[in-house]
């Protein structure tokens, strides 16, 4: 046995505790007895300098002035532990949203092409990481036709007449404007 479990058993500690908690109700019950009139509350004094003091109002003007909002409120040569640049205040007039794009940009990869018995010419192509095999006169992509598959050129138009010509196995970057 341990010393703590043994002072914990003994019948001092028992008899201390017992008396302890008697002795604590009993000047509950007497103190609340005695404490039936209201606490007295004084008012308190007034401090005259504290109605006197004016607000700084005229340094908030410059602090929700929208031109040059950052270099007014946060200089960053002085060490000021409470500036920040993040409460930044939107713009008045939000800068217009970019026009919806007119063209498009595909890569493509003239790999050849192939025609079986008596049926049309196809031509084949890597159209960025897929492989298509495309008759002539077929649409490629949007507004992107194939004329002619020759043997070492490939020859693409669009509604607008502009004409593509496709060398063999090289990589190029086709504009094609969108409907």
């Amino acid at each position: 046995m341990t010393l703590s479990s043994e002072t914990l058993r003994s019948r001092w500690f028992s008899a201390g505790l017992h008396a302890g908690l008697w002795l604590l109700l009993l000047l509950v019950v007497f103190e609340r007895d005695n404490s039936r009139h209201a606490p007295r509350y004084r008012e308190a004094v007034a401090d005259s300098a504290a109605v006197t003091t004016p607000v700084p109002v005229a340094q908030l003007k410059r602090l929700f002035a929208p031109t040059d909002y950052p270099k007014n409120v946060v200089d960053p040569d002085a060490l000021n532990l409470f500036a920040t640049s993040h409460f930044v205040p939107p713009h008045t007039s939000a800068p217009p949203p970019p026009p919806p794009p007119t063209t498009q940009k595909i890569e493509l990869t003239y790999q050849g092409y192939y025609r079986t018995g008596d049926g049309p010419k196809y031509a084949l192509l890597r159209l960025g990481e897929k492989f298509v095999g495309i008759p002539v006169g077929g649409l490629v992509v949007t507004n992107l036709y194939v004329v002619d598959a020759a043997l070492q050129t490939l020859t693409l138009t669009n509604t607008a007449v502009q004409t593509n010509v496709l060398t063999l196995n090289t990589k190029q970057v086709v504009e094609v404007p969108l409907k």
